[in-house]
């Protein structure tokens, strides 16, 4: 319900009945820009208006990776604005496209789907299964805590890695960033969901597949940045590792002839994780609810630190 003290929202940079929707259900009146408490902005980085006016005290933003508006320079690091990004709007689908890739490669289903001919002794060895494995959730923010009981579901536990190490629901342990290497040789697989920074560019490389089994499988839902792509590909091709299951890729696109594409064990998603189907409805959803925090004066859902760049 909205009244005369209901804060102001503007939508951008076009007009947007879903978004109309959502900001009237959470509590907010639709106003233009110029006399708005807030900013809910549908598109890119490139049209972002860069002189909001004094009144905007939040901004919301479209997408759960942020560090594109940064580089554009929308985020100053002094900015007196809050600013939100969607992470977790679009937890449930890339956490599901997580799992599916790791069931994939555990049940060796690329091969499967390659072969012409019966072949099942062949497979036996490599085909495995999730029930009684530990799957290492490296960035355990909103897609963690949707993936845990999903691979609970599987038989299998959780182990989480976010950055202050505070206990994540449902996982059997949670640590720091700052000891992640103590994972690689405890977890069977591993799934990469942490923000791309400058400190996490390559945040898996040699040293860390190297500590891990030979039947891991990495899963990256996260930026291609994450993981080093030639260690990766020694990694699976020398079989250290039992394969990848990569939404990401660097370079992405993956170039045609890149090396990824030759590996068996090498299943690559085109960054279809969150497919546009989805994301009106998980966007809209995810206004409504911040709107009604805003309304109310609490804390924003998905706060973005501008010092640390997500």
């Amino acid at each position: 319900m909205t009244t005369d003290t209901s804060p102001r929202v503007a939508i951008g940079p076009s007009p947007d009945a879903l978004l109309d929707s959502a900001v009237l259900r959470g509590g907010g009146l639709i106003s233009p820009l110029e006399s708005a408490d807030a900013l809910i902005w549908a598109g890119s980085p490139d049209s972002f208006p860069r002189d909001l006016p004094p009144s905007i005290r939040w901004v919301q933003l479209p997408s759960a990776g942020i560090e594109d508006w940064f580089e554009a320079g929308v985020i100053p690091k002094d900015t007196y604005i809050t600013w939100t990004s969607a992470a977790g709007a679009f937890s449930s689908s890339v956490a599901e496209h997580a799992l599916m890739l790791l069931l994939a490669g555990v049940k060796h289903l690329p091969a499967h789907i390659e072969a012409k001919t019966w072949r099942q002794f062949e497979f036996f060895s490599k085909v495995g299964t999730l029930r009684g494995s530990t799957v290492a959730i490296i960035g355990a923010g909103g897609i963690g805590r949707a993936l845990i009981p999903m691979l609970a579901a599987q038989g299998a536990d959780s182990i989480a890695v976010n950055r202050s190490g505070s206990p994540v629901p449902g996982a059997v342990s949670t640590y720091p960033a700052m000891r992640m290497n103590e994972i690689f040789s405890r977890a069977d697989h591993f799934v990469i969901a942490a923000p791309a920074t400058p400190e996490t560019r390559h945040l898996i490389g040699a040293t860390q597949l190297a500590a891990m089994k030979p039947h891991s499988w990495v899963i990256n839902v996260a930026r291609g940045s994450l993981v080093d792509t030639d260690a990766l590909v020694d990694a699976i091709a020398t079989e250290r590792i039992g394969g990848a299951g990569l939404d990401v890729t660097d370079p992405e696109p993956l170039p045609d002839g890149h090396p990824l594409w030759d590996l068996t064990n090498a299943i690559i998603t085109p960054h279809d994780s969150n497919p546009p189907g989805v994301r009106p409805a998980a966007f809209a959803d995810h206004v409504s609810k911040n709107v009604t925090r805003f309304a109310n004066g609490e804390t924003l859902a998905a706060l973005v630190d501008p010092i640390a760049g997500y």
